[in-house]
């Protein structure tokens, strides 16, 4: 997923800016909740999480490592 398919937003509701990793996933820092391309409302525990970008994580919408054994187009 690229980063216009993902939105954060902080406890204060303002948006939050995802920050590309590489041929990894996003970062999102200071995020209370991230929204994906459904809709689907996420809630995030973690000061730092990671978006999977490669639409192959077990764990998505957050990153597993899976994009490392997985070949980009």
């Amino acid at each position: 997923m690229t980063a216009g398919r993902w939105r954060a937003v902080s406890s204060t509701g303002e948006a939050v800016d995802l920050e590309p990793c590489g041929d990894g996933p996003m970062l999102a820092r200071r995020a209370a909740v991230v929204i994906d391309a459904d809709g689907t409302e996420h809630q995030v525990t973690r000061p730092v999480v990671a978006l999977c970008t490669c639409d192959k994580s077990q764990r998505r919408p957050w990153c597993d490592s899976t994009h490392k054994s997985v070949r980009r187009v």
